[in-house]
């Protein structure tokens, strides 16, 4: 397996996905993240493992197409992104949801 800079991998990773979806997704052991559009598997593998301490069994990657956006007379999209499904080994967790 490759050698990858920590300093870099916390910048691949932007946030977890909290939708209907992941959250069904929370009982198979599988969490949803929002990561850079050009990450690759083994980095999202290899940040996910160094940024929570777990081991990351899989990963499954979606980049969704972009949406058309009107403001106006002006048309845009929306911006572009790239979602990862990590898989975890039987025992680990991460916690999204800290107690308060």
């Amino acid at each position: 397996m490759a050698d990858f800079n920590p300093r870099d991998l916390i910048d691949l990773v932007r946030r977890p996905i909290i939708t209907e979806k992941a959250t069904l997704l929370l009982e198979k052991n599988q969490y949803t993240f929002e990561v850079a559009p050009k990450a690759t598997k083994p980095e999202i593998k290899a940040a996910i493992e160094t940024l929570f301490d777990v081991k990351v069994m899989g990963v499954s990657t979606i980049n969704p197409p972009r949406k058309k956006r009107r403001v106006g007379k002006f048309m845009g999209h929306r911006a572009l992104y790239k979602r990862a499904i990590v898989t975890l080994a039987p025992g680990d967790s991460i916690t999204l949801f800290p107690e308060v």
